[in-house]
This record gives C-alpha cells, structure tokens and sequence, in this order.
C-alpha cells in the first residue's frame, strides 16, 4: 500500500456534535443521537482536542469549545470533587458518581487544559479548582485505567509548573488565596499510582504473557503511556527507571499483539478483549485504540528516542486512511467525521463522538512531528 491521500483536517464535525451544554455522545449515522444524551468522558476528550486545535488557530469559535466542554465537567462534578458521568438530553445527571475511568479521564483533560499556556488564565482557574476538589479521590484509585488516566493528568502538571499555581490579573491579588495544588503532594500520588501499575505488572505477568491483568481490553495503550510519562519526572519521583523499564516491556508486548505481519495496526477487537491463553477478538475495531496506541508509541519514541515508536505510531494515524484490516477509510470524505469503527461485516456507519475526537487528537499529534 502506497502512501495515503489524507484530507486536512476541520473541526467542522466537531462543532456540529455540540450544543450549548455538551458534546453528544452517540449519532444515528451523521446526525446527533438526542436520546443517548452527554457524557462527562466525551466531554473530557473532546476538552483535550479542543484545547489541541486552539493552540494552532487561537480563534474564538474554539475557545467556545474549550469553555463548553470545561464547564460541562465543572458541572458534573459533586461537592465532595467526584464527577457525575451519564446526562440525559433534559441536562440531568442519571447517577450520583461515575466510574473511576471517569475520574481519570477528567484529570487527563484538566491537567492538559493546564499544561497549554495559550488557554486563557480564567478557564485555566477553574481546571485548577477542579484537580484541587478530586485530589482526595485519586488515592483511592483501583482500575488500573483510572489510575493511568489520571497519572497522564497529574504529570502534564508537574511538566509545567506555572500549571500549579493560580493566575491573577493584576499583581497583589496572589496573597488573597492560599497555597494550592502542592507540587509534593500531586508528585507523591503520581509515584504512588506508578508504583502500584508496575507491581501489579510484575505480579501479573509471566509464561510470555507480560501485562498488567489476566486480560487485555479497553484503553491498554495508556497504561504504558502512563509509567513513560511518570518515568521522566526524574528530579521528583524516585522509582523512574524501573517505571520506564515497564512501560517499555508492557508496551512493546501490546505491540507485539496489535500490529499485523501485513503491517498495519489491528487493536484487539471489543467484541470479547483477549483473555491470557486464548485467542484475540479480531473485531469491533474501536479508533480510540488507535489514538491511544498512537499516544503511547510517540511518548516511547521521545523518550527512548527509537524510531520504531514513530513508526508505528505512523501505522496507528494510517488506520485511520485505510491501512487497516478492510483496506476502507474511517474518515467520511463528505463530512470529515469519523466511523465508529470496523466490524466484522465493514464499517460501522454511525460517527458518534469519541471517534471524531481519538482523530482530531491523532491528526494533531502527527501533524506536529
């Protein structure tokens, strides 16, 4: 297969799957799926490829996107700093608490939000305000994602310093608050959560099989993505060598598994995972995979600087255009959304938001390097 025709990218889709509370969750084909309503994870994700777009354009039509999707989460989230995830189409909150993931996922975005100095000071206030209410749960953590989401968070903030403090209009006003989002505490719960993947790793993992669990499912790529990014906080945690070492090893396994001898990538299929002994499920195929796996492979790549890495996060973009198991493009040449994925039988024509989303975060990743 010869090199790819990709189509530059707008955010056009994008802004057509949100209103004024929210990104919509699902679609029937191209067209927002009311019923299905909103979801703090989509909102999450999309707030990431949000704040991606306006670091190129720094237009105000996206940094409309970056204050819905970031008051959505300021909304979902409960007194005690815990996220709601599930709001039906009436902008009501179906559940009191969401998942761990969910909680993760929200930590991702705010400490991204954080860690981009062209969003303005004022939405970046109330992402601090946000981590500073969820500290207090990010201990308790037990979904191995949910920690990775959130060590992948926390560490864009310790990347950033100036992400930790607040930021003030005028000079003097920093004496009216007090001391907030503690570079040693969020240092010590990103060490904390690092350690626990990398012995659950080692507990794990064993007879060729080297994974976190006894399966392989959704979101693996952020796992080893996560101990690369804790691995280079050299100057803050202690155990950076062993947590780069794992994260090496789980992710050239994943690999191993995830890319075809044709030579391009397959994520395991959702329809059943992969369970330790057993065969993969070779379908649904689902794009975030692919943006994850993508993600992962270029932090490999700067940190280990091996150009293997770029080049199966290469691979990982190409799925995308066609260089996948049914040789078809998920990106829809009229509108620029994204398939939600690939079936057994071919595409699946609905272009709900996590797809159009793992693209935009893909393409701009790529189109940076």
């Amino acid at each position: 297969m010869g090199k790819l025709a990709v189509k530059p990218f707008t955010a056009d889709y994008l802004h057509r799957l949100t209103d004024d509370t929210g990104i919509f969750q699902h679609t029937k084909f191209g067209i927002p799926d009311r019923s299905k309503g909103y979801t703090s994870d989509d909102n999450a994700r999309a707030l990431i490829a949000a704040v991606m777009l306006f670091k190129n354009s720094q237009d105000n039509k996206t940094l409309n996107l970056i204050s819905i999707y970031s008051s959505f989460l300021y909304h979902a989230q409960n007194e005690d700093g815990s996220f709601r995830n599930f709001m039906d189409y009436q902008r009501v909150f179906i559940e009191q608490v969401g998942s761990e993931d969910c909680l993760g996922r929200c930590l991702w975005a705010l400490g991204f939000t954080l860690s981009e100095a062209s969003v303005p000071d004022n939405i970046q206030n109330t992402c601090r305000y946000m981590i500073n209410q969820a500290l207090s749960h990010v201990k308790s953590l037990t979904s191995p994602r949910a920690m990775a989401y959130a060590m992948i968070g926390l560490t864009y903030m310790l990347e950033t310093p100036q992400a930790l403090t607040y930021k003030f209009p005028y000079p003097g006003m920093e004496q009216e608050d007090p001391a907030f989002l503690p570079q040693a505490q969020i240092a010590s719960l990103v060490e904390e959560l690092a350690m626990r993947l990398h012995t659950q790793y080692q507990a794990n993992k064993g007879d060729g099989w080297l994974w976190f669990e006894d399966s392989i499912t959704y979101g693996n790529a952020m796992l080893p993505w996560a101990l690369f990014k804790a691995s280079q906080l050299t100057s803050l945690l202690q155990h950076t060598e062993q947590f780069r070492l794992t994260a090496k090893e789980s992710l050239d396994y994943l690999a191993s598994i995830t890319f075809a001898q044709e030579g391009y990538f397959k994520p395991i299929g959702s329809h059943g995972w992969l369970t330790r002994g057993q065969d993969a499920a070779r379908f649904d195929e689902q794009p975030i995979e692919a943006c994850e796996m993508l993600l992962a492979c270029m932090e490999a790549y700067k940190v280990l600087r091996e150009p293997t890495y770029y080049a199966k996060a290469s691979l990982c973009y190409d799925w995308f255009h066609g260089r996948n198991s049914r040789q078809e493009s998920l990106i829809d040449a009229q509108t620029g959304a994204c398939f939600d994925g690939i079936h057994a039988s071919g595409l699946n024509l609905n272009q709900g938001s996590e797809n159009i989303v793992s693209y935009c975060m893909a393409k701009l990743v790529m189109q940076h390097e």
